[in-house]
């Protein structure tokens, strides 16, 4: 079993969708289920109606999944884990309050070393327990040994118990940690391989820890992918527009672009261009770069236009509001200067809509308009454009700038004979 996680409390990112894609793979490369995981333990930021957008962009690409489960359905077994783990005396109550675990933090800062529990709570009697009523959170006690993760990307790494501590697995409000939850829900979910960023390298002890406490003793996978990068070589953040999936969709971009993309980059892949489904049949985890990878919008651009030249005229003209493979055709002639949807959907408007013509063109495209519009059918553009010269009695660069302006609403583009052989049946529309 594989999962996707994500939590409902902003927009998609391309690093999530990342993952997804990499799940998704796996999961049909193996035949093993795919489940989708919304943690949503954090009320107080969850935004209603994000978990169904997030559900709604895994389809938009064709992630196929078995289930989906929200994390807080599984609140009763957190907590009976939870409690099951101070009956084996592997937890404890921790009564030292945010204050006092500050007052350590700083203390330990100002000495240059990392913060480490110190273990205050971990030895109380019995009586200090049931006697005390202030708030508590639940503890796991430290692993006596070494963990060893072996990521399927960057080999074996070990982490001594100081580096593991004994950490919160419980709140005050007794809501699961984020550590705690994962891994008892990856456990109930019986999950094989845990695919995800490498800034949970240090998660995935901590995890194992849970397991191991808990007696579940099956060998789950890891692979940490490496981040992706802005233009400037950062981590990504949410300011960044290329960051969210729904702008780059809202921008133009094909999922299957997209999807190609995220596959593409950092990767050894036998083709550049290739559909999601076409890497189920050579996808391989570990041949993902273990260094970051900075996020190239023109590259993605670049991608964008070829899946939309491999795109059926017909279909692809739905994509800019008409329903005609002729238009579909003219779109196609558009991406020699346009790579995205939204940039061929203003190509196409402006043929269709009012024209703005200059003041310098503004007689010449009136005498223009009339000889067009009373012109009969053409098959060839060379035909009509021998019958409007001579009707208009216009020649030269007074002939060719609104012609070109009044077909297409710019003073260039593509080749007008190329154009024509797709407009010929709307010239009634576009000159109005």
């Amino acid at each position: 079993m594989l999962r996707f996680t994500s939590s409902p409390t902003g927009d998609l990112h391309i690093g999530d969708l990342r993952l997804a894609l990499f799940n998704a793979l796996i999961s049909r490369q193996r035949n093993e289920p795919l489940i989708v995981r919304i943690e949503d333990t954090d009320t107080e930021r969850n935004i209603e109606g994000k978990d169904k957008e997030i559900l709604e962009i895994l389809a938009l690409f064709g992630i196929e999944y078995t289930d989906v489960i929200y994390q807080s359905s599984h609140l009763r077994y957190h907590r009976a884990m939870a409690i099951q783990l101070l009956h084996d005396k592997k937890a404890f109550n921790c009564f030292c309050t945010p204050a006092e675990l500050d007052r350590k933090r700083e203390l330990a800062k100002a000495k240059n070393l990392p913060f480490r529990y110190d273990d205050t709570c971990t030895h109380l009697r019995p009586e200090e327990t049931i006697d005390n009523e202030n708030p508590f959170t639940i503890r796991l006690k430290k692993p006596t040994e070494p963990i060893t993760v072996n990521d399927l990307l960057n080999g074996e790494s070990t982490f001594a118990p100081d580096d593991i501590d004994s950490f919160i697995i419980m709140g005050a409000e007794k809501y699961p940690t984020y550590n705690f939850a994962g891994a008892v829900d990856d456990m109930l979910a019986d999950i094989s391989l845990v695919i995800r960023g490498e800034e949970h390298v240090n998660d995935t002890p901590r995890q194992i820890a849970v397991r191991h406490a808990l007696g579940y003793d099956k060998n789950v996978e890891y692979a940490h992918l490496p981040l992706i990068l802005n233009d400037s070589g950062k981590k990504m953040h949410k300011s960044d527009n290329a960051f969210n999936v729904k702008w780059l969709l809202e921008e133009g971009f094909l999922p299957e672009a997209i999807g190609n993309y995220l596959i593409l980059i950092g990767n050894k892949t036998p083709e550049e261009i290739f559909t999601i489904a076409d890497a189920v049949a050579w996808f391989d985890l570990k041949s993902i770069s273990k260094a970051p990878e900075r996020f190239d919008l023109d590259k993605l651009r670049l991608i964008n236009r070829e899946h939309l030249k491999r795109m059926d005229e017909k279909e692809l003209s739905r994509f800019v509001g008409f329903a005609d493979a002729d238009i579909g055709a003219i779109a196609k002639i558009y991406l020699e200067e346009a790579a995205t949807l939204k940039e061929l959907r203003a190509k196409i408007q402006a043929i269709f809509g009012p024209k703005n013509v200059p003041g310098e063109f503004a007689e010449a495209a009136e005498t223009m308009r009339a000889a067009i519009k009373a012109a009969p059918f053409f098959e060839t553009f060379d035909d009509f454009q021998a019958h409007i010269m001579q009707k208009s009695g216009l020649e030269g660069s007074d002939f060719v700038a609104p012609l070109r302006i009044l077909l297409t609403g710019a003073e260039h583009g593509p080749e007008l004979a190329d154009l024509y052989a797709h407009l010929k049946n709307y010239i009634g529309e576009i000159i109005k």
